[in-house]
């Protein structure tokens, strides 16, 4: 299926659910009082989606590639974010356990588009 919208994309659907599920994360409790964890959680969940739609606009494997790898590196960051909070005490494991799953999930997924673009790069 060719994505006519980047809205269309998994990669770009689960960067989406997870900047969600980190903002409601966040939101309350001790985290929320934090505000330096706060916004460098919030600065590299919100740059996942960004980079898949600038890449997707760039209209050429080469650069939607560079930008997918951008991507994954910030939901990288992410769920090491997400692993501090744990660590703080901010929220438990359990709490966090789903925006882990989904920043896995999303790695995975973007990975994926990203070795494909790679492949269709013209030698």
């Amino acid at each position: 299926m060719v994505a006519k919208r980047f809205e269309d994309l998994e990669a770009y659907q689960l960067a989406e659910e997870l900047k969600r599920e980190v903002y409601a994360l966040i939101s309350t409790g001790p985290a929320s009082k934090d505000f330096r964890f706060c916004n460098q959680l919030c600065d590299s969940v919100s740059s996942s989606p960004k980079n898949i739609a600038e890449g997707f606009g760039r209209f050429r494997p080469a650069p939607f590639a560079q930008f997918m790898e951008f991507a994954i590196g910030s939901t990288m960051e992410t769920k090491v974010g997400v692993k501090d909070g744990i660590d703080r005490g901010y929220y438990g494991p359990t709490r966090a356990e789903r925006a882990l799953s989904l920043a896995e999930r999303s790695i995975q997924v973007s990975t994926k588009l990203m070795l494909y673009l790679k492949s269709q790069i013209r030698s």
